[in-house]
């Protein structure tokens, strides 16, 4: 049996990545396959707020596909952590005649939807959410994938090849930081995927000498006059890393921080596809009375989750990758 769904909401939140656009046209254009009206709130809760939308129609989502970014644009919002922000969201809601938000972002996103909608129970009012997994760090407990995480991996990889080239003209030591405050993900895949010297993550305590300095004197013996570090954020600045490098082995590193460009460029394929899977089944799940939840991916599936329930999971970092990184790298020094 369907609920009665008339008008939703959808928004991005938190820090962009490729693939939200995707989404949002899945979830306007699903929603409008059933007759269902669909507001953009730009600028993420600060939006409802400060009634910030816009009406959304399958024409309004035209080309948009291919695009990295959001369309809607997206922020933080300390106003909407306390309950008076979350009042005023509820105003617009109301104003609006929204019957459920589906918010795309990450664990922060998904909390801030779950509170609005108790909230909106204590004021007798049902607002139904759902959440979209979107982070490039692929670091959402309940989702074994998250959009953008495929595109900010090739993003890196591109880099890195190009950095590549001109480390093994001059004979260098590259240091290069991705992505991943708490989440190693971004920097193994990367590194497996460069042939990278060595893979620091937050995951694996940093041993220096067997992690960095032992890997650089195997791949020197083996006859390899360049070096590729990869860190995640997490572990500690490039700058120090590189520091390390040249005090203990006499090396001069050279240092990439790749930043924010990880978060742009037109997303993959698998990120296309992923979206638009999980905006139409987020669509489907407030429509047939799934109550608040989070549509993840589970083994490649797509899962409905109950949101406090998602909210409540640990992802468990399979450490395989870096045990194929150790054994393709322990020999020879790099891949």
């Amino acid at each position: 049996m369907e609920k009665q769904i008339r008008r939703i909401g959808v928004l991005t939140s938190g820090g962009d990545a490729p693939g939200m656009n995707a989404a949002v046209r899945a979830v306007v254009r699903a929603a409008g396959s059933k007759g269902i009206e669909c507001i953009g709130i730009r600028r993420g809760w600060n939006g409802l707020i400060n009634n910030d939308f816009v009406r959304m129609d399958t024409s309004s989502v035209s080309h948009i596909i291919n695009k990295g970014g959001t369309l809607l644009y997206t922020a933080r919002s300390e106003e909407f952590r306390q309950v008076s922000g979350q009042d005023k969201a509820l105003s617009t809601c109301r104003l609006l005649g929204l019957d459920a938000i589906i918010a795309i972002g990450g664990d922060g996103t998904f909390r801030g939807a779950l509170e609005l909608s108790r909230r909106a129970a204590e004021l007798n009012y049902t607002l139904t959410v759902a959440g979209i997994p979107a982070t490039i760090d692929n670091d959402i407990g309940c989702s074994h994938y998250t959009i953008g995480f495929d595109t900010a991996c090739n993003t890196a990889i591109e880099c890195i090849d190009k950095l590549r080239d001109t480390m093994q003209s001059h004979e260098r030591c590259s240091v290069v930081e991705v992505m991943g405050r708490h989440a190693g993900y971004l920097a193994l895949h990367v590194g497996l995927s460069v042939g990278a010297t060595a893979v620091l993550i937050p995951e694996r305590k940093l041993d220096f000498e067997r992690d960095v300095v032992e890997k650089i004197r195997r791949a020197r013996l083996a006859g390899t006059t360049h070096y590729m570090v990869v860190i995640a954020e997490g572990v500690g600045g490039a700058m120090e890393i590189s520091q390390r490098i040249k005090d203990e082995i006499g090396i001069d590193p050279r240092v990439t921080v790749l930043g924010h460009i990880q978060r742009g460029g037109s997303p993959s394929a698998q990120d296309r596809v992923t979206a638009s899977r999980m905006g139409y089944a987020a669509v489907k799940a407030i429509t047939e009375g799934a109550g608040n939840c989070i549509v993840a991916t589970k083994s490649g599936q797509l899962v409905t989750l109950e949101m406090e329930e998602a909210l409540k999971m640990k992802k468990d970092f399979d450490m395989g990758g870096y045990q194929i990184l150790e054994a393709l790298t322990n020999n020879c020094g790099r891949l």
